[in-house]
């Protein structure tokens, strides 16, 4: 079996991530994988990763990306193994992260009023700073403004994952997610080449429930019927009352 068929594990021991960069051992712990796995995927160019001095070497920013990518790739069953090795990486099993309850009524936009890509991003975090948890909003737009540069999150099924590169807990009283549908697609990158109608922004503190939240949200958005409805929504209400039900109907 290829050593990517099946998303990785997030290493449970210990929740703090310290800043440099992975090693092919300490990456082969964190992935739960053996070093000689990391090595090979690494010489194919799967993972990203330099060599210094001879020795590979791996961004942790860009492992972070790779993770990222790779539970956008995972189907359900694979993201609830995920959610499960999160939730165990702090040390205690903690509770899922609930969705409807980082993303309150007032920080969703039905419509978002934005035309164009740049437009989104002001718009997004206006709507983000309605639920009061954001300090700096300038510093926000120009973070998801680089993020999409870099990488852009557009994906199939018209849908836009918005995030900075990193966690920003200095702007931010605590995680929480922002929600706009606009009135019509908005060419907004993305491999797939499609309109973007619907926006979701990711406020992060830390990595992992970054993650974490990012492996929800995106069974959220698998849920059966649920981006189609959500784009029928005509209120705040009625589109967190959606998700609401999407995610109450999910597996633990």
């Amino acid at each position: 079996m290829d050593d990517l068929d099946k998303m990785p594990k997030i290493e449970e021991h210990g929740g703090t991530m310290p800043h440099q960069d992975f090693t092919i051992d300490s990456l082969a712990r964190y992935l739960h994988l053996n070093p000689h796995q990391v090595t090979r995927l690494a010489e194919q160019g799967r993972l990203p990763g330099r060599k210094v001095a001879g020795q590979w070497r791996f961004p942790r920013a860009e492992i972070h990306h790779w993770l990222e990518r790779r539970i956008g790739l995972s189907d359900e069953e694979e993201l609830i193994e995920v959610e499960g090795v999160l939730r165990r990486s702090g040390g205690e099993e903690e509770q899922a992260i609930c969705i409807a309850e980082m993303l309150p009524e007032e920080t969703i936009a039905i419509p978002l009023l934005a035309r164009t890509r740049s437009s989104v991003f002001t718009s997004i975090v206006e709507t983000a700073m309605r639920g009061g948890l954001l300090w700096d909003p300038e510093k926000m737009i120009e973070a998801i403004r680089s993020r999409e540069d870099m990488y852009p999150t557009a994906m199939e099924g018209g849908i836009a994952l918005l995030h900075p590169r990193r966690p920003m807990p200095g702007v931010l009283a605590q995680a929480f997610l922002a929600l706009g549908v606009t009135a019509t697609g908005i060419p907004f990158g993305g491999e797939h080449g499609g309109l973007t109608d619907i926006f979701f922004l990711i406020c992060s503190v830390e990595d992992r429930g970054h993650l974490q939240t990012l492996a929800r949200l995106a069974r959220v958005i698998g849920t059966s019927g649920f981006l189609q409805d959500l784009r029928r929504a005509s209120d705040a209400a009625e589109a967190h009352r959606l998700i609401r039900e999407a995610e109450k109907n999910l597996t633990p």
